[in-house]
């Protein structure tokens, strides 16, 4: 039988001190005890060694792990992880790798235990993660330029206790952060010209999302802003997040986080030297940070300015045949057959389209955006206040012409 398992230092003792004593072979001293004899001869040797001490148990750790990470590789890992605080080791491993491709690099678990034990990582509560609903209205991005989706990042006081709104805009396909500027508030007039560079810079895309705050949405009829009427003029698509549902633009959210822990943190003294952090945060989130999303590319590599160009002039909106057409007075009135009815304020000077229905009823359309409903009978026009993306009434093959 094996070594007693009650206490099997003394059965070792006894062992050793047997065969020094050398009345019986070693065969047979072995079998006596249970043992083989390469056993013997280890406890043997180790009592040879370190006396009685050393047949006590040894700790089961190897001395040297046999994948061991060399210590300059750990220098590399720690210095990059310094320079970039907010980098998780998968981001870590896949910049590396670009950086030094000659270098066999841990995998990301080994990283992680690397960084925890030079206490590199904070330990954050685990937050139960809820899976949100779709919204059926939202376009999935498959290309560059399909979707982009626009927010500002809470405000917050600069050096100079002045407040900073920074406008964020984001190509949904390739996380490219198009737009990071740092606004003195959330205006149309502010918030237009980032966009007019944004535009020129990189081309229209086939949508933007947003949430329903200002200056994206408004209360006005379907929702549309001074803002939101130029996109529409410019051929571009509205979509509208959920009310009180951030994930449903769960990835321009995401960003947002990064952007605060890296480019606002302490925030700078001016509007400008926060814009120059700003446009470095910029650079490095495109042309540097791996992108889990992507398989660890980063959005640059990923992203192509768009074939639609930033036009001179504002297109004209066309309408399909049978659609008859009425100017919005400058008190957002239209004309129809000696009455006049109220659209909106916000669509004074804009052209809107009527579809005839029946008998006196007509959809009332702004480009693609349905308005609402004009019952000549009734002699009222029931607007549609609904903020949360495309009426179900939108229609398409409404075309936007260059003037």
């Amino acid at each position: 039988m094996p070594w007693s398992e009650t206490c099997p230092m003394e059965e070792r003792t006894r062992f050793v001190l047997e065969a020094l004593e050398g009345w019986t072979s070693m065969s047979e001293l072995c079998e006596s005890f249970g043992i083989s004899r390469r056993t013997g001869y280890k406890w043997l040797k180790r009592y040879e060694y370190g006396g009685l001490s050393g047949l006590a148990d040894l700790p089961r750790a190897p001395h040297r792990q046999a994948q061991e990470t060399l210590p300059e590789v750990v220098a590399q890992i720690v210095a990059l992880r310094r320079e970039r605080p907010t980098w998780g080791p998968r981001k870590l491993r896949a910049r590396l790798e670009r950086l030094h491709p000659q270098t066999s690099w841990p995998a990301a678990s080994t990283i992680g235990a690397i960084l925890s034990r030079e206490g590199l990582i904070e330990k954050r509560a685990r937050r139960t993660r809820r899976q949100g609903a779709w919204n059926s209205t939202r376009t999935r991005a498959v290309a560059p330029n399909q979707v982009w989706t626009a927010d500002f990042k809470g405000e917050f006081r600069l050096g100079n206790t002045r407040l900073c709104y920074p406008l964020t805009v984001v190509d949904s396909h390739s996380r490219f952060l198009l737009e990071c500027r740092a606004l003195p508030g959330t205006n149309a007039r502010g918030v237009r010209g980032s966009f007019e560079r944004t535009f020129r810079e990189y081309g229209l895309p086939e949508v933007i999302r947003t949430d329903n705050g200002t200056p994206f949405s408004s209360q006005a009829v379907a929702g549309l802003s001074q803002l939101a009427v130029w996109w529409v003029r410019l051929g571009i698509g509205l979509e509208r997040t959920r009310p009180s549902h951030p994930q449903d633009n769960g990835a321009h959210e995401r960003m947002h986080r990064t952007l605060k822990a890296e480019a606002t943190q302490p925030a700078r003294d001016t509007p400008e030297l926060q814009q120059r952090t700003f446009d470095r945060f910029r650079r490095l989130y495109n042309d540097e940070r791996p992108h889990e999303a992507l398989l660890q590319q980063t959005p640059s590599s990923l992203y192509e300015p768009s074939e639609r160009a930033m036009p001179k002039r504002l297109p004209l909106l066309e309408y399909p045949d049978g659609y008859l057409q009425r100017r919005v007075s400058n008190k957002g009135l239209i004309k129809w057959r000696r009455k006049t009815y109220f659209v909106s304020g916000t669509l004074h000077h804009q052209v809107v389209g009527l579809e005839h229905l029946s008998d006196g009823i007509f959809n009332v359309y702004f480009g693609p955006v349905y308005l609402g409903q004009l019952n000549e009978q009734r002699q009222e026009l029931q607007l549609t206040r609904g903020k949360n993306g495309p009426h179900p009434h939108e229609r398409e093959g409404i075309k936007v012409l260059p003037m």
